[in-house]
């Protein structure tokens, strides 16, 4: 299982929420370079990272952050956010991501989003399926849509996409642990798909369960910026899990 640390961004600093909720912004570092870096000194070799500006303003905005750590990291960032128009991904793979999330643009426009999955097929396009109650939110959590999880993940598992990232926003940033249970039916009911499980991770035991279950990924915020995994931990679970 890929451990993938995320920098989430808002005015060029590293911040987190806690739901998605703009108001509990807490910054971390101001610079998320220097955050990269740390990340990279402990063996780890992914990047989540989160144009949190770009999905409130449905256009991608702090792609200079992007290509700062892409150029002087060897991180393989996966980049998220505000991604809404051809233009964007362009600027978005040009800047150094190695992938790119969708998420509102698979809601609202599905048709440039599998545009997206034929053009740069699906090693490049990730799902993101954020949920709250097993509905999916868009607009960076602002909104809920009608669409139910687990028929939207099948739905494009089904026109090609091999990545997802789910997020369930309850558990997001509140280190209380993830949806286990959540994780367990959509691999059960969606068997092949490349599940990276996110929210709510907030010890190192959280790893190994997750891992048990047949989560590709995991992606790990708030639990790192308080302490409460370790950048050590991470790099003991990369050496022992690969």
């Amino acid at each position: 299982m890929r451990i993938i640390p995320a920098i989430d961004i808002i005015d060029g600093k590293c911040v987190r929420l806690s739901k998605g909720d703009y108001d509990t912004k807490v910054i971390y570092n101001e610079n998320p370079l220097e955050v990269a870096k740390k990340f990279e000194d402990h063996g780890i070799t992914y990047l989540h990272l989160v144009d949190l500006d770009g999905a409130k303003s449905n256009r991608i905005i702090n792609y200079i952050i992007l290509e700062q750590i892409a150029s002087k990291t060897t991180l393989k960032i996966d980049f998220g956010g505000g991604l809404k128009s051809d233009e964007d991904l362009k600027i978005a793979f040009e800047c150094g991501a190695n992938q790119i999330t969708g998420g509102s643009i698979a809601v609202k426009n599905s048709e440039l989003f599998l545009n997206w999955l034929a053009t740069y097929k699906s090693e490049k396009i990730i799902l993101g399926a954020d949920a709250l109650n097993k509905k999916i939110a868009v607009s960076g959590w602002l909104e809920d849509s009608k669409e139910d999880l687990i028929p939207f993940i099948q739905y494009y598992k089904n026109k090609g996409i091999e990545y997802v990232i789910c997020t369930d926003i309850a558990k997001d940033g509140m280190l209380q642990g993830p949806s286990f249970a959540l994780y367990s039916e959509i691999l059960e009911t969606i068997p092949g798909i490349k599940l990276i499980a996110s929210g709510g991770i907030a010890t190192y035991e959280d790893l190994p369960k997750l891992a048990q279950l047949g989560c590709e990924g995991t992606i790990i915020g708030k639990a790192i910026y308080e302490g409460k995994i370790t950048l050590k931990q991470l790099e003991f679970f990369i050496l022992n899990n690969n």
